[in-house]
């Protein structure tokens, strides 16, 4: 079984963006379906998603940055940012953050 990590980093500011909104999704035949979300802390982090491992599947995470933008005061080009990837084998940690700003993200698998 897996484990999968996030965190948020606002490349504009330097800073960690808390309090961002992220879910996790499984695809299955009849649609994807909510596994759990949760919220980052004020280091950007979110390292309770996947308290229990999960096997393989077809997973996305979504991070809702717009709120965040909103909240900072600052117009964003994107409202969500998905992260949309495939877990083929168990026992590995994924963690994938994400490196917003107002007209752009990106993501990585980190360690």
């Amino acid at each position: 079984m897996s484990t999968i990590t996030t965190h948020i980093l606002d490349t504009a500011l330097g800073k960690p963006a808390n309090q961002v909104a992220i879910a996790l999704e499984q695809l299955t035949p009849e649609g994807w379906l909510l596994l759990a979300e949760g919220r980052t802390d004020s280091d950007g982090r979110l390292k309770s998603l996947t308290p229990e491992p999960i096997g393989p599947g077809h997973y996305r995470l979504t991070a809702e940055i717009g709120d965040y933008f909103a909240r900072t005061d600052r117009l964003s080009l994107y409202l969500t940012a998905q992260i949309d990837f495939v877990i083929n084998q168990t026992g590995e940690h994924f963690h994938l953050p994400y490196l917003i700003t107002p007209n752009s993200w990106s993501t990585y698998r980190g360690s």
